[in-house]
């Protein structure tokens, strides 16, 4: 993804193909050391193309690709979880009422 990012850089900086030597001076400058292999294997892969057909391409992947998910159980959760809540509000209820009893019980408040 950093040669990914460092070759945008490098186009939007007015490199219309930028060579493994751009990319390399652009990820020096934030202190990432480049592999010579993969930095290879992005730029051709890239060769040749605009940055709008990239784009374009990569939204399309990704409105392909499911997100969120899980509606099913999500939407079976709250039914399951209804008296479970009801439990806990009434464990809340109980124990708010315990407590001011026990202020009471001593005597003094905190900011007495």
């Amino acid at each position: 993804m950093r040669y990914v990012a460092a070759y945008l850089l490098a186009v939007i900086g007015g490199k219309a193909s930028p060579t493994q030597n751009d990319i390399e001076k652009i990820l020096s400058s934030v202190g990432i050391e480049a592999d010579a292999e993969k930095l290879k294997k992005v730029i051709a892969s890239l060769e040749g193309k605009s940055i709008e057909e990239l784009i374009a391409e990569g939204r399309s992947k990704l409105s392909s690709m499911p997100v969120g998910g899980g509606g099913a159980a999500a939407a079976a959760a709250p039914a399951a979880a209804a008296p479970a809540a009801e439990e806990k509000k009434e464990d809340k209820k109980a124990a708010k009422e315990d407590s001011e009893s026990d202020d009471d019980d001593m005597g003094f408040g905190l900011f007495d």
